[in-house]
């Protein structure tokens, strides 16, 4: 009967006679109907008479109500609580099977079984054999009277006699098992508390050191890519710079999306663990030094920042390079036309025994000084090229050889100032040839050129441009040919006079290299190359048409994903913003349109492959869309981003909802309360309209208005979000454990003690979680100190961010 209270009862009469029984035995029924004990159909008089059955009943109700009733396991009746009990605690022994307080007992396995869960070390349970009750019981009797001070009610014999045991007999030893082990009961709850205080710390410790390694690697990687977006030194060649192209390409298709959905992700669960731990009276987590999310986004703008004008500057250096590449191109081939000409030009020296008279060979000097000079033009000398040093040099050597040409022409004319005039008619025609051939000469030798001409156009227009230039040149060739006849026919005619008066010339034409062969070969070389050029135009209009298809192709899909992508936006705004339904009508509404934006992804990939083609086309403008690829990234990105965040918002007001017990209604009024004073809809509320919306909530905010701001904004942002709100408006509803309830559930398992010892802490509790409290307790130093004592409270009130750990 442990658990009676016994206060003063009124002092017996003192009396032998049958009323002063009566009265005696009625003060102690009426102070047992006191205690709620109700007792029919028995007075005082039976029991004074000697009543067996009717005393016996009277006892029998005494011990229900005493030993018994109090017995409530998850609020079922006394017997059914007590059977319960039985049951959970001899479950892991496979051949004990409590079904009543009669038979289950008979065989003595299940009384060995309380003790050997409660007290392991007092029973050696495997020894014991299901055919030797007796041997069972009264192993059971024995251990309990010495080790557990529950005297022997029962005789191991009358319980293997009878067919079937005294229930209530059964019912009432087992309840004193049940009492003895009332302070493993207590222990059992102190544990489980601190379990769940434990597991909640370690969950939180879990989730703030996956924090600290997913940002350590996130920061470790934004500090590798930085440096080589910023690194604009140009290459030599084209292919190298395509080479940084392809590789900037990998990044932002290959590298970069998995840290964009790691970031996010570090954001969520960041936001998580602070919800988590507020919910869990838990202090705030506080990162790493340069690890919080403040220092992660900074990281990443810089990033972006640098990645900004990266892909411009490949394709600019890439447009650089082939200009300069065009230009040296450009440059080999006049060299070479102009090597030509002043190999076979170079006059012989003077000889005296000319045959030419005087104004003749002067004449022919002033023809020589008709011939223009190497047409070399732009040069790559001075730009930054990487072959500048034989350009340099090629060039200087065409100057060199000008030069001493002209020399030579010098000195021969002064010679031929000494000769005498000859042959004048035959020279007139000469010279009039050579006048007239010497321009028709540079006149093809430009036309060549021009028409080897290498040319870099970007739009239909410029290639129209060219064909149509070229088309007009093309009119020209008529007259170009009659040209040519009319200058053959005076070297005919001078041929002719010749012949026909026997003089014998001494060799060509002494006012000019240009010779009628000369002349036909390079007219045949021109009509050559006009059909060549006809077909480099057209194949570069073609390739301009396919430009501009690119180009439409591009923009046609740019122009449905860019608004698209920008609706989305706009509708997930509205979403959070209306917030229909339950919670988890939300939480469903939002997945399921993250999986409708995931399904959207082929169409952005399409739009990569068409910006590559443009890319590879070098193509560098498209005036039919706005949207270039970067924005339509970036946009992509956000997008992703955004709805991640605001199902983890959603996530998050569950996980508060629950914890702190709000209603549906409660949640929707709060959200139609935020929403109404949330005027700019960007998800915060800004002092002035979060004491407006918690005056419309009835709440005087006025008087310590200042202090819930600094509840609601730690940080000092001056904004308060709508997570913040709801943890503001349930903050008194929270029904979470507390550091002194921790340190009341440690004093029990420490017996009492103001310390505890690894030994008990590995007894009672789990061993991943024993050794938890092991590594992090501080050895105990109070004055009742004994070796190994662990200091139990400063490490409750550290979990709670009350001290450190």
């Amino acid at each position: 009967m442990g658990n009676c209270v016994y206060s003063r009862l009124p002092k017996p009469e003192r009396g032998k006679m049958r009323v002063h029984k009566i009265n005696n035995v009625n003060k102690a029924l009426d102070f047992i109907a006191s205690k709620g004990v109700k007792l029919v159909s028995i007075g005082a008089e039976e029991i004074v008479d000697g009543n067996a059955k009717m005393t016996l009943g009277m006892i029998w109700t005494i011990i229900l109500r005493f030993a018994i009733q109090d017995i409530s396991v998850e609020e079922t009746s006394a017997k059914e609580g007590l059977l319960l009990w039985c049951q959970r605690k001899t479950a892991p022994y496979k051949n004990v099977n409590v079904q009543n307080f009669h038979i289950s007992w008979k065989d003595g396995l299940a009384f060995n079984a309380l003790i050997h869960r409660h007290r392991p070390e007092l029973i050696e349970y495997d020894k014991l054999r299901k055919d030797d009750p007796v041997t069972n019981l009264n192993n059971a009797f024995e251990v309990a009277e010495k080790y557990l001070d529950i005297p022997k009610m029962l005789d191991a014999e009358d319980i293997v006699g009878t067919l079937r045991p005294d229930e209530k007999a059964i019912m009432t030893y087992v309840s004193c098992f049940y009492h003895a082990f009332s302070g493993a009961q207590k222990a059992e709850t102190a544990a489980n508390r601190i379990c769940k205080v434990l597991a909640v710390n370690q969950e939180n410790e879990h989730l703030m050191e996956d924090y600290e390694r997913l940002a350590s690697d996130l920061l470790e990687w934004i500090r590798r890519t930085i440096p080589w977006l910023e690194d604009r030194v140009p290459q030599k060649t084209i292919q190298e710079m395509q080479q940084k192209l392809e590789d900037f390409r990998d990044y932002r298709r290959v590298h970069k999306p998995p840290k964009v959905q790691e970031k996010c992700q570090l954001e969520i669960n960041f936001n998580t663990l602070q919800t988590k731990l507020r919910l869990s009276n838990r202090p705030a987590f506080m990162p790493s030094e340069g690890k919080m999310v403040s220092d992660i986004n900074n990281g990443w703008q810089h990033l972006e920042q640098a990645e900004k004008g990266y892909e411009e500057w490949l394709l600019n250096e890439i447009r650089r390079l082939e200009r300069l590449d065009h230009l040296a191109e450009k440059f080999r081939q006049k060299a070479s036309i102009h090597e030509a000409w002043t190999d076979g030009t170079v006059p012989p020296a003077p000889s005296f025994r000319c045959t030419h008279t005087l104004p003749a060979l002067l004449a022919q000097d002033v023809a020589f000084q008709h011939v223009p000079g190497p047409r070399v033009g732009l040069t790559p000398c001075e730009l930054d090229y990487y072959d500048s040093h034989n350009v340099n040099t090629r060039c200087q050597k065409i100057c060199d050889q000008w030069d001493a040409l002209g020399s030579l022409t010098h000195s021969r004319r002064e010679a031929l100032e000494k000769t005498e005039k000859q042959l004048e008619t035959i020279d007139q025609l000469h010279l009039e040839y050579a006048k007239r051939a010497a321009p028709f000469n540079n006149w093809m030798e430009s036309a060549m050129e021009d028409l080897q001409d290498m040319f870099i156009v970007h739009t239909i227009e410029e290639i129209e441009g060219l064909i149509s230039a070229h088309d007009q040149f093309k009119s020209t060739l008529p007259d170009a040919d009659r040209e040519r006849e009319a200058i053959l026919a005076i070297h005919k005619e001078a041929q002719r006079i010749a012949e026909s008066n026997h003089i014998k010339l001494s060799g060509s034409n002494p006012y000019t290299t240009v010779t009628p062969q000369i002349i036909n070969s390079k007219w045949e070389k021109v009509q050559q190359l006009v059909p060549k050029r006809d077909h480099a135009l057209l194949e570069e209009q073609s390739k301009q048409q396919s430009n501009e298809h690119l180009r439409r192709q591009f923009s046609s899909q740019a122009n449905v994903v860019g608004p698209w992508i920008q609706n989305k936006m706009e509708e997930i705004g509205r979403i959070s913003i209306e917030m229909n339904g339950t919670l988890e009508d939300q939480l469903s509404h939002l997945k399921q349109y993250e999986r409708s934006i995931v399904d959207y992804k082929p169409n952005l990939d399409l739009l990569e492959q068409q910006h590559q083609l443009i890319q590879e086309a070098l193509i560098f403008d498209n005036k039919h869309t706005n949207y270039t690829m970067e924005h339509i990234r970036v946009g992509w990105e956000q997008l992703l981003t955004t709805i991640a965040r605001t199902i983890n918002e959603v996530e998050n007001q569950i996980l508060t909802r629950d914890a702190k017990g709000i209603s549906q209604e409660q949640m929707q009024e709060f959200r139609a309360s935020f929403n109404h004073f949330d005027k700019d809809h960007g998800g915060a509320l800004g002092p002035e309209e979060f004491k407006a919306c918690l005056i419309s909530l009835g709440y005087d905010g006025d008087a310590e208005f200042n202090r819930i701001m600094s509840v609601v904004d730690p940080n000092h942002s001056g904004l308060v979000t709508f997570q913040a709100f709801i943890d503001f408006m349930s903050r008194e509803t929270t029904d979470t454990d507390t550091a002194d309830q921790v340190i009341a559930s440690f004093k029990v398992l420490a017996g009492d003690k103001n310390f505890i010892t690894a030994e008990e802490l590995r007894r009672e509790l789990p061993p991943d979680q024993a050794e938890y409290c092991i590594a992090r307790m501080a050895p105990y130093q109070g004055p009742d100190a004994i070796p190994g004592a662990l200091d139990y409270k400063s490490f409750s009130t550290a979990l709670y961010g009350e001290s450190d750990l």
